[in-house]
């Protein structure tokens, strides 16, 4: 079968020829319906060898949708022709950090995490692709697998940042910094969750077209943009949250700048940029969190308002040969909403 494979670190991704994986014991297989593309896809290429503790080749995609074709030995709590959604971060389930792929002080020193679908482990950028447990599944019921997809991080990923940010008061302001693919489900949650005034802002006109459409109040262009001027959007007091989907030190300093006191700065983005952490950059009582991902159940939270109609992502969709292309079209800002694949 064909897949999208990092082959070599700091290359390019490559479509391959690979065996077709059969499930073992526990794992489900699942016959790929679509698989979105992440900008976190191309800072794992251009990372050097010995950034993470990955094995080369394995194949990429950790935003996945399919339907159950395969069960392994013991699997039970879904049938075939399931339609499902894969929980991307696979630790060994026996606590919640583990259950978030994080590196932590483990009892189960045989089981490798840190890793999961796309990362480390082979992902969905394949015609199938073999989930290790049946607990890493979200029924989609009946969503489309293809347009659900990036749910698993386009949606969860946000979602995460937002909730542990709440509540919020009505009428406060809250900043969304980089309106891509992640930042503008963004908008689209906080509408849904809170009744914040939602204000966006990228350095491209398109996306914030989309964010405006999505439903932000106001859209700022990043150019020349000052901290006062977020700060006035967001009701002059400043912003009671802050979410960089950005990451580089230029983003980071404007959400320092405009969070208001006692409010929250949530740091999406791995632009690799410096947060200015220091008496006089940042307002008193505001905490900063490093998010990451989030848990299974809040990915059933989040289908569950795709569902409702809450949450819609803009889809692009192109065939697995065209993924190294659409990649490069990602990294030079030429996307608009999610590039899904269709296998």
């Amino acid at each position: 079968m064909q897949a999208v494979q990092l082959v070599e670190w700091q290359r390019p991704a490559e479509l391959r020829a690979v065996a077709r994986p059969e499930p073992g014991p526990g794992e489900v297989l699942l016959e790929v319906r679509g698989a979105g593309l992440c900008h976190s896809d191309l800072h794992l290429v251009h990372w050097p060898a010995g950034t993470l503790p990955y094995e080369l080749p394995f194949t990429l995609g950790h935003e996945v949708a399919g339907v159950v074709t395969g069960l392994g030995a013991g699997v039970d709590g879904v049938e075939l022709g399931d339609p499902v959604l894969v929980y991307g971060p696979w630790g060994c389930g026996a606590c919640r950090p583990c259950s978030l792929g994080a590196e932590h002080l483990c009892e189960r020193p045989d089981r490798v995490r840190g890793r999961g679908a796309g990362l480390g482990r082979d992902g969905g950028l394949a015609e199938e692709i073999v989930v290790p447990s049946a607990r890493h599944l979200v029924p989609l019921g009946d969503l489309d697998p293809l347009a659900a997809a990036p749910l698993a991080d386009a949606g969860l990923t946000p979602y995460h940042a937002i909730r542990r940010a709440l509540p919020l008061p009505p009428g406060s302001g809250a900043v969304v910094i980089g309106v891509g693919g992640l930042g503008h489900v963004a908008v689209q949650l906080l509408r849904a969750l809170t009744a914040c005034r939602v204000i966006a802002v990228d350095r491209r006109a398109l996306a914030l077209e989309a964010a405006a459409a999505a439903g932000a109040a106001t859209t700022l262009l990043a150019d020349g943009l000052a901290p006062d001027e977020v700060r006035r959007a967001a009701g002059g007091r400043g912003a009671a949250l802050v979410l960089d989907f950005v990451g580089v030190d230029a983003t980071l300093a404007l959400a320092a700048g405009a969070v208001a006191p006692g409010g929250h700065v949530s740091i999406v983005g791995v632009g690799g940029g410096s947060f200015p952490m220091r008496f006089g950059a940042v307002p008193p009582e505001t905490p900063v969190v490093f998010s990451n991902w989030g848990t299974r159940a809040e990915l059933a939270e989040v289908v569950a308002l795709a569902r409702s109609g809450a949450v819609a992502l803009e889809i692009e969709r192109v065939p697995l040969a065209d993924v190294p292309a659409a990649y490069g079209r990602l990294e030079a800002g030429a996307v608009a909403g999610r590039v899904v694949a269709v296998p």
